[in-house]
This record gives C-alpha cells, structure tokens and sequence, in this order.
C-alpha cells in the first residue's frame, strides 16, 4: 500500500516498576532523518529506537518523543551497611561532643546520601527495561503507520485522478498534432498565392512541401508523446501495485514526475498551436499537482 510520510501514534503504558509514554510523529523529507528525545538516564537507547524506527519507515523525519518514569521496586535497592555505620559512628561523636541526650534516629540515617543505592548500573537497567520499551514503540509505531496508511490510500486516489486526466490531455494534443501541419500548410499557400499575385512571381511545388516538410519535423512531438505516455503508465503501475518497490515508490514517483514535466515542456516548445500550448498547461498543472503528494510519500 501507499504511504504517506505524515503521520503520528502515541501509546501509554503502566507497568509495575515503569510508566511509559511514546509518541512517535513523522514529516515529509527526502531522506530518513531520526530526532529523539528521552527521559534522563535513558539516552543510551538511541542506537535501539533507530534500529526499530529504521525497519519501519524508509523516508521522512521522524520525531520520537520517549518519557520513561520509574517506579520503585524494592528488591532493586540496598543498604550499604559500611556507609550506615560511618554516618553513625560520626555522629555519634559529634551528639557525645556538643552532649545532646536524643538518641540518633533511625530514619534520619536511612535518609543521607549513599546509604541506600539501587543495585543495578545504568547499563543494566537499560538493557532490563528496553523489552517493554520497545513493546511501547512498537505499539506507537503501528499506530503511526495506520495513519500513514489512511493518508496514503487517499492520496492513491488522487494520483489515479490525476493520471487520467493526463492520458486524457494527452491524447487531446496527440489529435491535435497532426492538423498543426496541416493549418501551417494551408496558411503557407494562401500567403504565397498573395505574394504571387502581387509581384507576379512563380513558386515551384516542391518549394510548398519542402517547407511544410521542415516544419513537421520542427513541431514533431510523436516521440515525447510516446515516453509522457510510457511515464504515466508507469506512475499507475507504481500507484497499483507499490508493494514491488520495498525501498518505498516515492523517489520513483518523483522522478517520473521531472520526466512528464520535461517532456511537457519540450511539446509546449515545439507546438505551433494555440489549443495545444493551452493543453500543455493544463499539464504542467497536474503534473505538479502530482509532484507536490509524491513528495509526500514513502
């Protein structure tokens, strides 16, 4: 199916020792570009969240907005019992010293810095909590791709829109083509019957055709019509069937578009007929109708 490079997802999830938030949005962009921001402590996940964000998206700025809150989880925490006993031998001393009767409490200890840690290194706390992590940004990931997919079946319609109206504009000038040679033609005589009749002069025949000859090969457009028609198919065969272009259809589609959009200049350059230059415009129009969605596709 298509996709569309714009789309979001976000997922929330409480755990027993983790509460997780993960909103995932993308934008439109020629190449994959990968912004994240994450709670503190956790930036050692970078490589892990563009791995899984690489296997699913090909092309575009992803922003990725991950915040992670902790929540205790007693088996994770112990007393260093050194720590507890410095604290209390020194204060001890200090309540002997200035000779103070109350005794030294017990939360009071448990409370200074260092005498309760938690058991797990950064590292392993990372590598502990990144399987529900994922799990998060899976989630938010599917969630952003249904978008996308929406987005993109929408714009599959267009596109088909657009290409019929093409094929119709199109074949409109492939009618028209060969009458131009034939008005030229026409027009030619008459002025040279008047010139004739005014300075009395004689004009060979093959003078006629061999001029009217000059300008068909002048104007000929037969072959930018054969390849404007080739691209068009080509553009629908894309729309069809996407899946045969796993890298993703949007760069393709935007060259084709470049390659219409040249081939309609070059028709537009070569005719010599109001009603052909009026269709050629009309073209340029849907192409680059068609060149503003695609950019916006995967």
């Amino acid at each position: 199916m298509l996709l569309s490079m714009t789309g979001f997802g976000q997922t929330y999830r409480h755990l027993d020792r983790l509460s997780i938030a993960v909103e995932v949005r993308s934008v439109n962009h020629r190449y994959l570009k990968i912004q994240l921001r994450t709670s503190d402590g956790y930036s050692g996940l970078e490589p892990l969240v563009e791995s899984v964000v690489r296997r699913r998206i090909r092309r575009g700025t992803v922003y990725v907005d991950l915040r992670i809150q902790q929540r205790a989880a007693s088996e994770r925490y112990r007393i260093d019992l050194k720590v507890l006993d410095s604290y209390r031998r020194q204060l001890e001393a200090v309540r002997t010293a200035w000779n103070q009767p109350e005794p030294i409490s017990f939360s009071v200890l448990l409370g200074l810095p260092g005498v309760i840690y938690e058991e797990l290194n950064e590292q392993e706390s990372l590598n502990h909590d990144w399987p529900m992590i994922r799990e998060a940004l899976e989630e938010a990931l599917d969630r952003l791709d249904r978008m996308r997919a929406e987005e993109g079946r929408a714009m599959g319609q267009d596109l088909r829109l657009q290409a019929q109206q093409l094929r119709e504009a199109v074949e409109r000038i492939a009618q028209r083509a060969p009458l131009v040679v034939d008005q030229y033609r026409c027009r030619l005589q008459e002025r040279i019957e008047n010139l004739l009749q005014e300075y009395q002069i004689t004009l060979q025949p093959g003078d006629l055709v061999r001029e009217t000859a000059l300008f068909a090969e002048r104007s000929d457009i037969a072959e930018e019509l054969v390849r404007l028609r080739s691209h068009i198919d080509q553009l629908v065969q894309c729309v069809e069937h996407p899946e045969a272009h796993p890298e993703g259809v949007g760069r393709k589609l935007d060259f084709l578009t470049q390659e219409m959009f040249r081939e309609a200049n070059t028709i537009g350059s070569k005719a010599n007929d109001v009603q052909i230059v009026n269709d050629v415009i009309y073209l340029k129009g849907a192409i680059e109708r068609i060149r503003e969605m695609v950019q916006n596709l995967q």
